[in-house]
């Protein structure tokens, strides 16, 4: 065996050493994640007929459900670093760390799902999507499902938290795959169900213009807050997420202007779910972990990543081909069951793992130069790695996942 090659072996066999933890953990959290998207697949191959009625959505849909992984994964970022810092703990006081951010996350997920809205409209516009539905229909789903999603994820974020410190999990490993199959899991459902309050005289016009309100005051009232950590949240949390939901509704152009191939084989769209957001949750758990080694000085911004950054590189690379493998079995199996038309066991495994393999190499250089960026800007990186690393790989997952389809020769 040549040198480079051991080199690599030997350095797989110490991370696994120096932190099986880390490999347990996040191996139980990405299969959690896994089959939690895996029903976001499902659903989202069953509704064929709603995305075809309503021209446009499928722009919207990756964007909504990143969404929730952008505010409830940085949510969970931030309480983990809150827990190896020992200043968290649960309480219904609005002025502690915890009752900050969950006031942060509130305004975020109501002003950042319209702006949603209007991005997904003005994308679609814009690049020639024929006959989208109007704005006001995009904002209603748009804001009245993250809504609802998002009360059920920020119960979950909150849980696993307070479950961390009680069995000495670390939330750095468990957060983030958790946090965005949960959002996956209802975020698709809760969509579905809003696209019931378009086209309703009265309601959908009214609806529509309590978004705008909820929207404002939100914002307004983050900002006129006497709690600083709320408002740093709220003010170092806006442009992020707003460039992600812009990066987020392109992943669901590309998507969408490719829709013929994905009708055709429904077992594609059954993959879309579980392939980004698990490619999106293992750079989440590199980012989260970046964030808390650079918080606790473990780690230097520099520009060239020292040691305890190489090995989390290589945690990831050790996480990423078995969770590929899993998810395009998986997605074919489901397929199979729901009577899904599927190009086969073969080239889904083919499609997932050349495009995951692709998206993971990726992420390993957002997650990392996006939190040193972030820390020496005197930024919080729990803030800004992880909303802009799911984003960036929503849309390099989706043309990843693209060109894998036409590699391989489906389409």
């Amino acid at each position: 065996m040549s040198e480079w090659p051991k080199r690599i072996v030997a350095r797989a066999r110490a991370t696994l050493g120096s932190d099986a933890a880390g490999l347990r953990q996040g191996s139980a959290a990405l299969l959690v994640s896994s089959g939690g998207d895996l029903f976001a697949g499902l659903t989202l191959g069953a509704i064929t007929h709603t995305l075809e009625a309503l021209p446009g959505l499928l722009v919207l849909i990756p964007a909504a459900i990143g969404m929730r992984g952008n505010i409830f994964g940085a949510l969970g970022s931030r309480l983990g670093t809150a827990i190896h810092t020992g200043t968290f703990s649960l309480s219904r006081r609005a002025d502690t760390v915890v009752g900050q951010n969950v006031l942060a996350s509130i305004a975020l997920t109501f002003s950042i799902s319209f702006a949603l809205a209007v991005l997904a409209k003005a994308i679609a516009v814009a690049f020639g999507v024929a006959g989208t539905i109007s704005v006001v229909d995009f904002a209603v789903i748009s804001v009245v499902g993250g809504v609802i999603s998002s009360v059920v994820v920020l119960a979950i974020t909150l849980g696993v938290a307070a479950l961390s410190v009680r069995r000495g999990w670390d939330m750095d490993n468990v957060s983030a795959p958790l946090v965005t199959a949960a959002g996956d899991m209802v975020t698709l459902p809760s969509l579905f169900l809003a696209t019931y309050l378009v086209g309703v005289r009265v309601v959908t016009p009214v609806l529509g213009l309590s978004t705008v309100i909820l929207a404002v005051a939100s914002v307004v009232a983050a900002f006129g807050t006497g709690h600083q950590l709320l408002r740093r949240i709220v003010r170092e949390s806006l442009p992020v997420l707003l460039l992600a939901g812009a990066v987020d509704v392109v992943a669901g152009l590309t998507i969408q202007q490719r829709i013929d191939s994905f009708l055709t084989f429904p077992a594609l769209l059954v993959l879309i779910p579980p392939f980004l957001e698990d490619t999106g949750a293992l750079g989440a758990i590199l980012a989260s972990r970046l964030a808390s080694k650079l918080h606790l000085g473990v780690i230097d911004p520099t520009a060239a990543p020292q040691r305890p950054a190489r090995d989390d590189f290589v945690l990831i690379a050790l996480l990423s081909l078995p969770v590929f493998v899993l998810v395009a079995l998986s997605a074919d199996l489901a397929s199979t069951v729901f009577q899904r038309a599927s190009p086969g066991a073969v080239r889904m495994v083919e499609v997932a793992v050349l495009g995951g393999l692709l998206a993971t190499a990726v992420a390993m250089l957002v997650a990392y130069y996006g939190s040193i960026v972030a820390f020496r800007l005197g930024l919080d990186p729990d803030n800004h790695s992880v909303p802009l690393l799911t984003s960036t790989l929503d849309l390099v997952g989706a043309i990843s996942l693209i060109l894998a389809v036409h590699a391989v020769g489906i389409a």
